[in-house]
């Protein structure tokens, strides 16, 4: 039996959905825990190219890989029962029983997204992909959130739309939104019973689920979203998601104990990579960002906005290993550095007149005056695509690839080379 956790270890977009999907070969059931239609996952398998959004990129290996949404994330049901009925047309989720949607899981309704779109066109704006997710946390916190479980009860749904409605009203119009009325209430009710109805063959009890599943001995995958960085307690906040991004999610969004957990893998790009707005202290505003971002192809896979490029940034590497007890390093797009003459990776920070820093500042004052030190690294020439041993890789690649695990203190698992499934270069296997 294995369970295994996999997060991303930067800012998110890092290639977790390729990661998941390798490992995803070795695991009987595969579990989101976390976020919601914010994130995405680009696979590429065969040639085929398909985006994920909320159900776990574990579904492109077919029948029998039971995927569970878990109690943990907030799930738009509209985006959620498009992206079934696309997987579906793609001869994927042939059988209903391999998908689970958490009955605990939050909702997210238009009010959120609503919200979120306001404030995303204010001052304060955080560069957010505007699906709600923030606002359907805060009704969760606040404890008037609604559930999936809601939506197949009429009475209790149509209570809880109004209470909604009561309490984000003067918010909306302050923000200088439409507030919705009695009218649009019942509208809502109508449509998100719709929903539930839709959705009611694969609501279930996912912590129980889970739990059942790993009593048996079957190895349980628990697939993160975004990026340690990103975390609500311990990223560059508040220019953060609104879950907990990391290993530790995974006992919470799932409703599992930790000690169940056997390792977690930490995904890393051989560069650095943020979406939206947010600190950024190795960012490259020059020829050389612009060159990683078109190789790279860094483009968000929900928004499609370009992604800010820049060095690795090793000292946020350590802290994102500190944080989830990363046990071992999955390292993506080595590809993209092919033909750069040097290389840098920040090593620490100094901060003014203070001792060097050996992870990165969090306070957003500190990162405003932090100076990211760094080592330079000799580049490499030749197309490592198809490498599929790491002694087969260029040596200065070896180099690089090492001197990122001496530093971080944690040993690679993977190299992908390439965006392929077969573009990989496995070195350790958690499931083994």
């Amino acid at each position: 039996m294995a369970n295994v956790v996999i997060v991303g270890a930067q800012w998110g977009d890092e290639g977790k959905g390729k990661v998941v999907d390798l490992y995803t070969e070795f695991a009987d059931v595969v579990v989101r825990y976390g976020g919601g239609a914010n994130a995405g996952h680009t696979l590429v398998v065969d040639g085929r190219k398909l985006v994920t959004h909320l159900v776990p990129s574990g579904i492109l290996h077919g029948r029998g890989k039971k995927c569970v949404l878990g109690d943990g994330m907030v799930i738009d049901p509209k985006v959620l029962l498009s992206e079934i009925a696309e997987l579906k047309g793609q001869g994927l989720l042939a059988d209903d029983r391999d998908l689970l949607v958490g009955e605990r899981a939050h909702v997210i309704f238009p009010y959120h997204r609503e919200i979120d779109a306001l404030r995303e066109r204010g001052k304060g704006a955080l560069g957010t992909t505007k699906r709600g997710i923030g606002p359907a946390y805060e009704a969760k916190m606040a404890r008037r959130g609604i559930r999936i479980a809601d939506l197949t009860r009429p009475a209790r749904l149509a209570e809880l739309i109004a209470q909604n409605l009561d309490e984000v009203g003067p918010l909306i119009a302050h923000l200088g939104g439409r507030v919705l009325d009695e009218s649009d209430a019942l509208a809502l009710v109508d449509e998100y019973l719709g929903y539930g109805a839709a959705l009611a063959r694969y609501r279930g009890d996912a912590s129980r689920a889970i739990h059942d599943e790993i009593k048996r001995g079957r190895h349980v995958l628990f697939e993160g979203a975004q990026g340690t960085l990103l975390d609500v307690d311990h990223g560059t906040y508040p220019f953060v998601t609104s879950s907990s991004t990391l290993a530790g999610g995974a006992c919470t969004g799932a409703g599992i104990g930790p000690t169940l957990i056997t390792a977690v893998i930490g995904i890393t790009k051989c560069y650095s990579t943020r979406v939206g707005g947010g600190p950024f202290p190795t960012e490259l505003h020059d020829e050389l960002g612009e060159r990683l971002r078109e190789t790279g192809a860094e483009y968000g896979a929900t928004t499609g906005r370009p992604r800010r490029c820049g060095w690795l940034d090793v000292a946020a590497l350590r802290l994102a290993v500190r944080l989830s007890g990363i046990s071992g390093l999955a390292l993506t797009k080595l590809d993209v550095l092919r033909g750069l003459k040097k290389i840098k990776v920040c090593v620490g920070y100094q901060v003014g007149g203070a001792p060097i820093r050996d992870e990165l500042p969090l306070d957003l004052e500190d990162l405003a005056h932090a100076t990211p030190i760094y080592e330079e690294l000799d580049g490499w020439e030749g197309d490592a695509r198809e490498v599929r041993d790491f002694d087969d890789l260029p040596v200065a690649a070896r180099k690089y690839v090492r001197r990122v695990e001496d530093l971080c203190g944690v040993s690679a698992s993977l190299i992908s080379v390439g965006p392929g499934r077969a573009e990989t270069i496995v070195l350790r296997n958690p499931f083994r």
